[in-house]
Protein backbone atom coordinates (compact mmCIF):
# COMPACT_ATOMS: atom_id res chain seq x y z
CA UNK A 1 0.00 0.00 0.00
CA UNK A 2 1.03 3.72 -0.34
CA UNK A 3 -0.08 6.90 1.04
CA UNK A 4 2.11 9.36 -0.42
CA UNK A 5 1.44 12.68 -1.53
CA UNK A 6 2.82 15.56 -2.67
CA UNK A 7 1.97 19.05 -2.82
CA UNK A 8 3.01 22.81 -3.98
CA UNK A 9 1.34 25.52 -2.41
CA UNK A 10 0.69 29.00 -0.39
CA UNK A 11 0.71 28.92 3.85
CA UNK A 12 -2.65 30.64 4.46
CA UNK A 13 -1.30 31.91 7.84
CA UNK A 14 1.59 31.77 10.07
CA UNK A 15 2.87 28.18 11.41
CA UNK A 16 2.41 27.26 15.01
CA UNK A 17 4.75 25.32 17.23
CA UNK A 18 3.80 23.83 20.36
CA UNK A 19 5.26 21.19 22.36
CA UNK A 20 4.20 17.66 23.13
CA UNK A 21 4.67 16.90 27.12
CA UNK A 22 7.39 14.84 26.67
CA UNK A 23 9.04 18.01 24.60
CA UNK A 24 8.32 17.01 20.95
CA UNK A 25 8.15 19.66 18.51
CA UNK A 26 5.02 19.88 16.69
CA UNK A 27 4.12 22.69 14.21
CA UNK A 28 0.56 23.01 12.42
CA UNK A 29 0.41 25.66 8.91
CA UNK A 30 -2.14 25.67 6.06
CA UNK A 31 -1.02 25.41 2.92
CA UNK A 32 -3.44 26.19 -0.13
CA UNK A 33 -3.66 24.76 -3.70
CA UNK A 34 -5.20 25.82 -6.57
CA UNK A 35 -6.10 24.18 -9.68
CA UNK A 36 -7.23 26.69 -12.73
CA UNK A 37 -8.98 25.68 -15.76
CA UNK A 38 -11.22 26.92 -18.71
CA UNK A 39 -14.74 25.89 -18.56
CA UNK A 40 -16.75 24.93 -22.04
CA UNK A 41 -17.40 28.82 -22.42
CA UNK A 42 -13.77 29.69 -22.34
CA UNK A 43 -14.33 31.17 -19.02
CA UNK A 44 -11.40 30.98 -16.41
CA UNK A 45 -12.27 28.62 -13.45
CA UNK A 46 -10.49 28.35 -10.24
CA UNK A 47 -11.01 25.90 -6.94
CA UNK A 48 -8.80 26.13 -4.06
CA UNK A 49 -8.11 23.14 -1.68
CA UNK A 50 -6.71 24.19 1.77
CA UNK A 51 -4.58 21.38 3.45
CA UNK A 52 -3.42 21.28 7.36
CA UNK A 53 -0.43 20.14 7.55
CA UNK A 54 1.56 19.29 10.43
CA UNK A 55 5.36 18.26 10.96
CA UNK A 56 6.81 16.83 13.76
CA UNK A 57 10.72 17.51 15.65
CA UNK A 58 13.62 18.84 13.96
CA UNK A 59 11.11 19.35 10.44
CA UNK A 60 8.74 21.53 13.15
CA UNK A 61 11.24 23.69 14.13
CA UNK A 62 12.67 24.57 10.73
CA UNK A 63 9.30 25.55 9.52
CA UNK A 64 8.36 27.81 12.33
CA UNK A 65 11.57 29.65 11.78
CA UNK A 66 11.58 30.10 8.29
CA UNK A 67 7.87 29.88 6.87
CA UNK A 68 5.32 32.63 7.33
CA UNK A 69 2.06 33.38 6.00
CA UNK A 70 2.07 33.72 1.97
CA UNK A 71 5.87 31.51 1.15
CA UNK A 72 5.28 28.73 -1.51
CA UNK A 73 6.30 25.57 0.03
CA UNK A 74 6.94 22.35 -1.76
CA UNK A 75 5.41 19.31 0.87
CA UNK A 76 5.81 15.56 0.44
CA UNK A 77 3.95 13.52 3.25
CA UNK A 78 1.26 11.09 3.88
CA UNK A 79 -2.44 11.27 4.78
CA UNK A 80 -3.91 10.64 8.24
CA UNK A 81 -7.00 11.28 9.25
CA UNK A 82 -7.73 11.36 13.16
CA UNK A 83 -10.98 11.68 15.19
CA UNK A 84 -12.05 12.99 18.50
CA UNK A 85 -15.37 13.72 20.46
CA UNK A 86 -16.15 17.19 20.92
CA UNK A 87 -17.93 19.44 23.40
CA UNK A 88 -21.57 18.29 22.62
CA UNK A 89 -20.70 14.60 22.44
CA UNK A 90 -20.66 15.00 18.42
CA UNK A 91 -17.50 12.91 16.74
CA UNK A 92 -15.59 14.97 14.60
CA UNK A 93 -12.89 14.24 12.25
CA UNK A 94 -9.57 16.19 10.61
CA UNK A 95 -7.26 14.76 7.61
CA UNK A 96 -3.80 16.15 7.88
CA UNK A 97 -1.02 15.57 5.80
CA UNK A 98 2.13 14.52 8.38
CA UNK A 99 5.04 16.06 6.16
CA UNK A 100 8.10 14.29 6.10
CA UNK A 101 9.79 16.66 3.58
CA UNK A 102 9.57 20.65 3.11
CA UNK A 103 10.90 22.65 0.39
CA UNK A 104 11.05 26.34 0.35
CA UNK A 105 9.95 27.96 -3.10
CA UNK A 106 10.21 31.15 -4.64
CA UNK A 107 12.77 33.92 -3.16
CA UNK A 108 13.48 34.62 -0.19
CA UNK A 109 13.22 38.22 -0.22
CA UNK A 110 9.15 37.47 -0.92
CA UNK A 111 8.52 38.76 2.56
CA UNK A 112 6.85 41.99 2.55
CA UNK A 113 8.73 43.28 5.50
CA UNK A 114 12.32 41.95 4.19
CA UNK A 115 14.74 43.01 1.53
CA UNK A 116 14.23 44.05 -1.64
CA UNK A 117 13.26 41.21 -3.80
CA UNK A 118 16.27 42.61 -6.73
CA UNK A 119 18.74 41.90 -3.98
CA UNK A 120 20.83 38.60 -3.87
CA UNK A 121 19.13 36.07 -1.96
CA UNK A 122 20.87 32.95 -0.23
CA UNK A 123 19.53 29.32 -1.05
CA UNK A 124 17.14 28.59 1.27
CA UNK A 125 17.49 25.20 2.95
CA UNK A 126 15.12 21.79 3.06
CA UNK A 127 14.61 19.24 5.61
CA UNK A 128 14.59 15.39 5.29
CA UNK A 129 14.50 13.75 9.05
CA UNK A 130 15.98 10.63 8.83
CA UNK A 131 14.07 9.58 11.59
CA UNK A 132 10.78 7.78 11.37
CA UNK A 133 8.39 9.80 13.79
CA UNK A 134 6.01 8.11 15.53
CA UNK A 135 2.65 9.44 16.65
Amino acid sequence: MLNQLQIIGNLGADPELRYTPTGAAVCNFPVATTERWKDSNGDQQERTEWHSVVAWRGLADVCAKYLHKGKQVYISGRLQTRSWTDQDGAKRYKTEVIADTMKMLGSAGSRQDSAAPSAPMPEEPSFNPDDDIPF
